[in-house]
């Protein structure tokens, strides 16, 4: 069976925006090349936007390559400059290496670290640049960087006209990712970068260093940054970034990102989010444009992504989530499980053996404040709109009691099709 076209079939998905040499394509059809990407560890946990990047090293893995990456320990002390409008807050060492811990476990999750002669690799540039003095790198590093070329990096241009400007810490990043590549290629034989558009600076500074020290030649290639077709940002909402860490963004609050991406954008996220084949990709495109009120194909998306993230054990309670929200049956639930759903919802707590000697329907939704008095609790009981654990209470003289719970001691309130209350019972 014929090797497969490493550029065109990443092209096919989106990947490909910039390659530094036409000489690329030929080399990735005749050897395992090792690449490497980077991966800024200013935060605990990567972000949706870095996981296009790890999707791409594991294109490259499946393709028969082998991927670095890079978890930027010493380049997190300075901020990278490129697409931002205002220097970073500068880390301290601590929370770089406490930020590392939670990275390094996440790259594990997308990434083969066992498979033989193309087996993914973590390394730290703080590992190799912590080892320079201040002079040593100056004179062995900065002295193959011509200050008008860096002034022409976009990157630096469009912050050297700005009001606010950029510091000289920041204007000596590109120098140390240029050295990164020359150091990945002289112990790593690593022969190629690979970032977004926004990286495109960076990475040629690492050719053009490389190939001043060693006379040898060295590749860069970049995917488009994703926006989506409104024009935003991809990964961000109103309530901030979609982190892959459940800790910082729910399982839940993740899946509907996904579930909810406009028509306009399913079918290129699809290609590179996921690694369906390509005739899947296109079947779901069909359904997409005959029967778009079904949005299967971001049901698909959203399945796949969670899953791949967070495991299918959490895909399943999402999708019991979504159930229970849209007001199914709520059953088969513990109490953590319960409160995670229902992370966002109002609560009250109430003595448990109140609940064993039973508490009135019409008590229970007046006390938690879910119903002003008990007469407004006769009316939403009369109009059909009381329910306890999603089922309709249609029996004034209902009462609540043990076996009313959901869950351990939880009870869940809803008053119409949306306004959900728990009571917990201690």
């Amino acid at each position: 069976m014929n090797k497969p076209n490493t550029i065109e079939t990443l092209a096919q998905r989106g990947f490909v925006s910039q390659i530094s040499s036409p000489e690329l394509e030929k080399k990735l059809n005749e050897t395992c090349v090792t690449l490497y990407a980077g991966f800024d560890p200013t935060a605990k946990s990567l972000h949706i936007g870095n996981l296009l990047q790890i999707m791409l090293l594991a294109q490259f893995q499946k393709l028969g390559h082998k991927p670095l990456a890079l978890v930027g320990g010493a380049t997190a002390m300075i901020g990278d400059p490129s697409g931002k409008s205002q220097e970073r807050n500068l880390l301290s060492t601590e929370t770089i290496a406490e930020n590392l811990i939670g990275i390094k476990k996440q790259l594990s999750q997308f990434l083969d670290f066992n498979c033989g002669q193309n087996s993914a690799e973590l390394v730290n540039n703080f590992d190799w640049i912590s080892k320079f003095s201040f002079i040593d790198f100056l004179r062995d590093v900065g002295k193959n960087f011509r200050v008008g070329e860096m002034m022409n990096k976009e990157s630096v241009r469009k912050r050297l006209n700005s009001e606010v400007g950029m510091s000289f810490t920041e204007f000596c990043y590109q120098t140390i990712q240029g050295y990164d590549f020359l150091h990945l290629y002289r112990e790593k034989n690593c022969q190629l970068q690979v970032g977004g558009d926004d990286q495109w600076g960076n990475i040629t500074a690492g050719i053009e260093l490389t190939r001043k020290v060693t006379g040898e030649g060295v590749f860069g290639m970049t995917s488009p940054l994703l926006t989506t077709a409104s024009g935003q940002k991809f990964g961000k909402t109103e309530a901030g970034t979609i982190w892959l860490d459940p800790n910082m963004t729910r399982p839940y609050d993740f899946y509907q990102y996904w579930i909810r991406v406009d028509d306009r954008d399913v079918i290129n996220l699809l290609k590179r989010f996921t690694f369906m084949p390509l005739t899947d990709i296109a079947e779901l495109e069909t359904l997409l444009a005959s029967e778009p009120e079904k949005r299967a194909a971001q049901k698909v998306l959203a399945d796949y992504v969670t899953e791949m993230v967070h495991g299918k054990a959490q895909l399943e309670l999402v999708l019991k989530a979504t159930t229970i929200l849209f007001g199914g049956e709520i059953a088969g639930l513990n109490d953590a499980q319960l409160s995670g759903i229902f992370a966002d919802v109002a609560s009250t707590t109430m003595a448990k053996d109140k609940l064993s000697a039973g508490i009135s329907v019409l008590d229970i939704f007046a006390d938690t404040g879910v119903c002003s008095s008990r007469g407004e609790a006769k009316k939403l009981i009369k109009a059909g709109g009381a329910y306890i654990n999603n089922n309709r209470v249609s029996d004034m003289d209902f009462v609540v009691n043990t076996s009313s719970l959901a869950s351990e001691s939880v009870i869940v309130l809803r008053s119409g099709k949306k306004t959900y209350h728990l009571v917990k019972f201690q």
